[in-house]
Parts: C-alpha cells; sequence; structure tokens
C-alpha cells in the first residue's frame, strides 16, 4: 500500500490550485479519500474536534450493511439453484450463469453449498453494484467538478442500497437509469449530500417501479433461473401471494420469512439481517432508535385496526404485523432507509411522528391497495416530504413552551 500512497502523494500536485489537471480535481480527490484519511488539518481558528466525520458515518453504515450484502448473494444464488436442482427450472441464458459455470461447471448447483449459493447470487449482484458504482461515482464527481467543490461520501452509502433494493434479473442498463435519476433528481438536483429531501436510493427504484413496472414487479423478475413447464420457484413473492388468497401464509413458515430465505428484492429479504444492521447503527449511534420504534408502533397499530375492522374480499385485511414486519422491504426500510439522516426528521419527538407515520402508511398501502403489496417505499418517500413539517411543529412547541416559561 505504500507504493499507491507514494504514487498518489506524486500525482497530486497536478490536481491542486495551479495544477495542470485542477479542473479534474474531484476525479483525484474521490479516490485518494475513499481510501486514506485526507491529510488537511485545521490549523488555526475555533472549531470543534470529533472523532465522528461524515466518511466514518457513512462506512458505519456499510458495515452495518454487509449481512444484507451476504444474505443477497447467498439467497439469491439458493432461489435459483433450488429450482434448478429440483428439476422445475432450468439455467437462463445469460452472461451471470455463462461466468459461474466456467468457474463452477455446469453440474455444480447444490442449493446447499455455501460456495454455490454464494457465487451464483454474486454472478448477479456483483455486476448490478459494479454498474452502480461506476455511473453513480461518476455523476457525483462530474457534479462536483461543476460546483468547484470537494467530493464527499454521501454515494457510498447509496451505492450500496440500490443495488440490494433490486430484483436480481434487472437489466443493467435499468441499473445505470435508474441510479442516474436517483442521484441526479433525489440528490443533487436539491445541492448534493446533506441538501436531499428524497431518499436518492429509494428515489431511483421508484422511477424504475413507475416507468417499468412490468419488468420490475413481475414475477420473472424474483429468480436467477428460467421456468422448465411449472411455476416452480419462478412465482410470485410470498407478499403477493397473501394478497392474491386468503390464507395464502398460513401453510408458510414464518422463520423462513424472518431468515430470509425467501424470493425477493436481493438484499431486503432478510430481517436477521437487518436486525444486525440496526444493533451495529444503534451501538454507534449513527441510526436514530426513534425513528425505528415509531415506525414498528405505527404498524402494529394500523394492523391491529384492519385487523379489527377485516373484509370478505381483501385478505390482506387479516394479515397480523408479525407477518408486516417479515415480508417485502419492511426490516430493510425501517432499518436503513427510514433512518437516513438527511431525508428523515432531525429532532427526537419528530423522528417518532415521522417514524409511525411511515408505520401507519405502509400497512395502508399494503393493505387497501393489494395491487401494490409492497408499499415500503412509497410509504417512506411520501414521509420524507413530511420530515421537515414534524420537525417545524416541535420546534414551535418548544418555542411556544419557552416563552411561556420565562413569560414573567
Amino acid at each position: 500500500m505504500k507504493f499507491l500512497r507514494d504514487t498518489l502523494d506524486k500525482l497530486a500536485p497536478l490536481f491542486e490550485e495551479g495544477g495542470k489537471l485542477h479542473k479534474y480535481e474531484a476525479f483525484f480527490e474521490a479516490p485518494d479519500t475513499l481510501l486514506y484519511t485526507p491529510g488537511k488539518v485545521t490549523k488555526e481558528g475555533a472549531h470543534v474536534r470529533d472523532s465522528i466525520d461524515q466518511k466514518r458515518m457513512m462506512i458505519t453504515v456499510v458495515v452495518a450493511l454487509l449481512p444484507c450484502v451476504l444474505m443477497a448473494m447467498w439467497n439469491t444464488g439458493r432461489q435459483a439453484l433450488l429450482q434448478i436442482d429440483s428439476g422445475a427450472g432450468v439455467w437462463r441464458d445469460d452472461l451471470n450463469t455463462w461466468l459461474y459455470q466456467l468457474v463452477m461447471g455446469a453440474s455444480a448447483h447444490d442449493p446447499d453449498n455455501l460456495l454455490h449459493c454464494l457465487l451464483y447470487g454474486g454472478a448477479y449482484f456483483l455486476p448490478v453494484f459494479a454498474v452502480t458504482g461506476l455511473v453513480g461515482g461518476n455523476i457525483e464527481m462530474v457534479t462536483a467538478m461543476l460546483r468547484k467543490h470537494e467530493v464527499n461520501e454521501g454515494f457510498l452509502v447509496t451505492m450500496f442500497l440500490f443495488p440490494l433494493i433490486c430484483p436480481p434479473t434487472i437489466p443493467l442498463w435499468q441499473v445505470a437509469l435508474g441510479i442516474t435519476f436517483g442521484v441526479v433528481v433525489g440528490k443533487e438536483m436539491f445541492g448534493g449530500t446533506g441538501m436531499n429531501v428524497l431518499n436518492p436510493a429509494l428515489t431511483g427504484r421508484a422511477f424504475l417501479f413507475f416507468a417499468y413496472p412490468a419488468q420490475i414487479s413481475g414475477d420473472k423478475v424474483w429468480t436467477a433461473a428460467e421456468s422448465a413447464g411449472t411455476d416452480g420457484y419462478s412465482g410470485a413473492t410470498w407478499l403477493a401471494r397473501a394478497a392474491e388468497q386468503a390464507g395464502a401464509l398460513e401453510a408458510l413458515p414464518w422463520m423462513d420469512a424472518f431468515i430470509g430465505v425467501i424470493p425477493g428484492s436481493m438484499g431486503e429479504t432478510s430481517a436477521v439481517a437487518a436486525l444486525f444492521g440496526l444493533a451495529v447503527l444503534l451501538v454507534t449511534r449513527v441510526g436514530a432508535w426513534q425513528t425505528v420504534l415509531g415506525v414498528t408502533v405505527g404498524t402494529i397499530g394500523m394492523t391491529l385496526v384492519l385487523n379489527g375492522v377485516g373484509s370478505d374480499t381483501n385478505p390482506m385485511f387479516a394479515m397480523p404485523f408479525w407477518w408486516h414486519m417479515v415480508l417485502g422491504g419492511w426490516a430493510f426500510g425501517a432499518v436503513f432507509m427510514a433512518t437516513d439522516p438527511v431525508s428523515s426528521a432531525f429532532t427526537s419527538t419528530g423522528k417518532l411522528a415521522y417514524g409511525f407515520s411511515i408505520g401507519l402508511v405502509v400497512v395502508l398501502v399494503r393493505v387497501v391497495n393489494p395491487a401494490y403489496p409492497e408499499g415500503m417505499m412509497l410509504a417512506i418517500l411520501f414521509m420524507n416530504l413530511f420530515a421537515p413539517l414534524f420537525d417545524h411543529f416541535v420546534i414551535q412547541a418548544n418555542i411556544k413552551r419557552r416563552a411561556a416559561r420565562y413569560a414573567a
């Protein structure tokens, strides 16, 4: 690594002010600050010394996301290999399968083999991750160059979040299109990191959902294997089954959904992986427990209300809250999306109200609109717009109490 550090130090003068490549400084600074701690220090003036900065915050979130990343690769591969091994499916005719077979061989498709599952799932997750990083990262650097400011680490988390909320068979050109929309419209148009109103990863995913609904929400996107005469594992997700047929969940093991060994978007299926991430965020105080608590209470409350109302035609009214919490993107969204410190509320009371509202809305979308049984993505994006309003009411209430206290 010393060779790399020395090489970067030799190139640095070219990109510094007065250097021949100064206008391209963002393209040099991004990999330099990502790999190493910046060498700049404050020499004068009053300032606050703290052990936390934006880079450490982003890396902490990335560490919290690692269980979801591993689960995404393992479960994506396992779902496909289960279908192939059972004879219900066949190898997909694409580059991902070709690369896997080149490494492991066509006969290596044991769904109980950890390595087989990780490699085949990785053949789908890693290209999506790479395209997200290359396209989104270059947009960040171009934007920094045009605005003549430093590249920050805000995109680092988005680079991990976006692939995890995509289906495994999403075309790579859609990945490029979605992350472009998410970064440009969801963040850069508002001024960049720290100023965005909407979560960039969810903004890109929402764009793809409404632009290409047949490919993003259809049955065929959920497994990396082709059907061979039967629905097999390429059928609808468990959440979609619950919306279509009464009692569909009764024969399905809740623990499988909790662990995440079910079809779905690559990184959203496992509530266990999300809980590991939540522990990291809470211990490091990077994530807000108030938001997660609010989402949980809101989900339980609205579910109990709708369970009490009931419906003869809509089976989603009868779904208990413990099923809501392990299906779709509920756990992943509550832990990693709702707690985004930029697009969520800032005050402690505002975070509770913000999270509570997400819990209410996600259940309402899932139950009242069974044609779109997911709901978590829309609920978070919708409440992103109202997050400043929650803080406004909290601050105004504090001002009124303070004025009354010191009126005398």
